[in-house]
């Protein structure tokens, strides 16, 4: 019940529409930071898009807001989001240089998502009488009850992780499956009913992007693309033409794959942080560019609220093309 209290305390606030769309970008780009941007959709978007209802604002921006921040804030750390893990273990990134390499594009990145969604074209008000400073209690229903114990316990070994992948150079993947194991066997919980919080659609979702992508790259239509842009002068490993592959093809086959697809031609630190940001921000542009997207869009739709390619892209198109600009020039300062 951690991640659903945090937000019914921040929906609780009373704040302004600015505000308040101030506050959930803050502590969605955060959160993803440490616990997985997808982790973060999964648990808020029910509370997020009752809050909005209850208080009279078009859940719409927030909805879409609460997916890019997830994706941006995702970006600043090695364990942030799927395709990070797996170029921080490829390449063997140091957790802390990452982070201070990644952290203020990140941040900068967050500023523009709120400006945009709360003073940008085309930004929607809520109804007069609630768009005020106000706070609205949001039901819990059908969630987990908030568990100081747990929270504690959870919160007490993530951060010694953190400690452990910034301060030493212990294996991250060792250290995590012993926090993982201690919190396992310090609670008392049948493992069927763990079971039943796995949602098989969306790891169905994963396979067949992962089947799809394996397909593509046995055919060997990805390793001539690369050949034939090797032979016109243009290296993958450059950040110009990094920027452009990543773009496209975290659209076209979800940025996890398309990392999967690149990392094997991007060499060095510098290159792979430049991947790491750029296929996390461009997964903003479309709905089916990053898989948060898609769990915001479902879960969405569960609460009756309607997220489409079009309302989705309202947003996501200016931020993506705001943020990737910040990316590019921060790389073309840095490398």
């Amino acid at each position: 019940g951690f991640y659903t209290e945090v937000t019914r305390r921040v929906g609780a606030l009373p704040l302004s529409r600015a505000g308040l769309l101030a506050a959930l970008i803050a502590v969605a780009g955060a959160l993803s930071a440490v616990f997985s941007n997808d982790i973060i959709c999964l648990a808020m978007t029910p509370v997020v898009a009752r809050l909005c209802l209850r208080r009279g604002l078009d859940p719409l921006p927030f909805l879409v807001g609460l997916a890019c921040a997830a994706n941006i804030g995702s970006a600043a750390t090695l364990i942030g989001n799927p395709q990070n893990m797996l170029i921080g273990s490829v390449l063997q990134l140091h957790f802390g240089g990452y982070l201070r390499q990644a952290l203020p594009p990140v941040l900068v990145s967050l500023g523009l998502l709120w400006w945009w969604l709360a003073y940008g074209p085309g930004a929607r008000k809520g109804a007069p009488e609630l768009a005020g400073a106000v706070g609205v209690a949001v039901p819990q229903e059908d969630e987990p009850a908030f568990d100081p114990w747990q929270t504690t316990k959870g919160l007490l070994v993530a951060t010694a992780l953190l400690f452990i992948f910034l301060f030493t150079d212990w294996p991250r993947d060792v250290a995590a499956l012993v926090g993982a194991g201690v919190l396992l066997l310090s609670r008392r919980l049948h493992s069927s009913h763990v079971m039943g919080f796995v949602d098989w659609p969306l790891l169905l979702l994963f396979m067949g992007l992962f089947v799809v992508n394996h397909a593509f790259e046995r055919t060997g239509l990805a390793a001539e693309a690369v050949a034939w842009l090797a032979a016109h002068g243009v290296a993958l490993g450059e950040p110009g033409p990094l920027v452009v592959a990543g773009l496209l093809l975290s659209n076209l086959v979800s940025n996890v794959p398309a990392v999967m697809l690149l990392l094997p031609h991007v060499p060095g630190e510098a290159a792979g942080v430049a991947l790491a940001l750029v296929s996390t921000l461009a997964g903003n542009l479309l709905l089916v560019g990053s898989i948060a997207n898609l769990i915001v869009a479902d879960l969405a739709r569960q609460s009756g609220v309607d997220i489409g390619w079009r309302q989705h892209a309202r947003i996501g198109f200016p931020v993506t093309l705001l943020t990737l600009g910040v990316v590019a020039v921060w790389l073309f300062w840095r490398f």
